[in-house]
């Protein structure tokens, strides 16, 4: 039995469906050997001596440094912290994350956990079961002000949208500069001012080590004492005991949280229990297409590697995405 001689590209994914139909849209399926491997297990050997391009959730440990030829690694998630702490991630791996495949469920999902604590639809929900008529009088969004941290491609759409609810929008910016429908932008040092002036903080901060554990007891005190926290970036920002005690203690009204420091969050952890947080199982970004939206991505990349041009959604190592 003859063995190729293709460079390959190993899908490590769950379904790989709609990866391999956007290569052959593409033209690209013929120029590579192109193999599927189950998430955590390691292609044959001779795939591995020939393995370029690996696109994966993530990947056995160690996996990286037995692929000779890898040139590059395509997250199937925004976020690539995961993938950063690798120590099989070489400087010679080129790391792309799945950026701009959040655009539109991200911000509808946000709206929504914002819907959730203003219009109390839950609340009427839990009445019918009941079959009680109870009146409610829902809080308008239009007029609050909307701080988003971290206004990147997710949270520039957000801000769109959020303006066409007549909402005024501020938020903070790694580089400030003026960002359309965003009435203020801020750096990171203003970050209490944002706060201060929010009737909803969201959080769309990437991970890294200035943003762990950045919302504590000192910056959950700047908030109104009306205003929700809203967190769809990162578990670790947030220092879980803070965030309760000032729930509980009147420091802020409540929160959405979407992201955990450990998930599934644990079944005895008291944000399940705690009146004024919703928990939501971690749905920010999933959609029904969302593997063809980073398969379209992807093969984007593939044309561009072969191209040798630029890829797109390179991750900044030095900035952690």
């Amino acid at each position: 039995m003859s063995i190729s001689n293709k460079a390959a590209i190993v899908l490590m994914v769950a379904d790989s469906k709609a990866f391999r139909a956007a290569l052959e849209r593409g033209g690209l399926a013929g120029q590579f050997d192109v193999v599927d491997t189950a998430p955590g297990q390691k292609p044959p050997a001779d795939v591995m001596s020939r393995t370029e391009i690996l696109l994966a959730q993530s990947a056995a440990p160690g996996l990286l440094a037995e692929l000779p030829r890898l040139k590059w690694v395509q997250a199937m998630t925004v976020g690539v912290d995961n993938w950063l702490a690798r120590k099989d991630l070489a400087a010679a791996h080129m790391l792309t994350a799945a950026r701009g495949t959040h655009r539109v469920q991200m911000p509808e999902n946000i709206l929504g956990a914002i819907f959730h604590v203003t219009k109390r639809f839950h609340q009427i929900g839990l009445n019918q079961a009941k079959s009680e008529w109870v009146r409610s009088v829902s809080a308008p969004i239009a007029g609050k002000t909307l701080g988003i941290l971290g206004l990147g491609a997710i949270g520039q759409e957000l801000a769109r949208k959020a303006a066409a609810l007549e909402m005024r929008v501020i938020g903070t910016k790694r580089t400030p500069e003026a960002v359309a429908h965003v009435d203020q932008v801020h750096g990171p040092s203003e970050l209490d001012s944002v706060l201060a002036q929010s009737d909803f903080v969201v959080m769309l901060l990437p991970a890294t080590a200035e943003t762990d554990n950045l919302i504590n007891a000192a910056r959950l005190a700047k908030m109104k004492k009306t205003a929700y926290l809203i967190n769809f970036a990162r578990g670790a920002q947030i220092v879980d005991d803070d965030l309760i005690a000032a729930v509980k203690g009147g420091t802020i009204a409540g929160a959405v949280l979407d992201v955990f420091r450990t998930e599934p969050l644990p079944s005895l952890h008291p944000f399940w229990t705690t009146p004024g947080i919703s928990v939501l199982p971690h749905i920010g970004g999933l959609h029904p297409q969302r593997n063809e939206m980073v398969a379209d991505l992807f093969v984007e990349n593939v044309k561009r590697l072969v191209a040798g041009q630029p890829l797109k959604e390179l991750v900044d190592r030095a900035r952690g995405y």
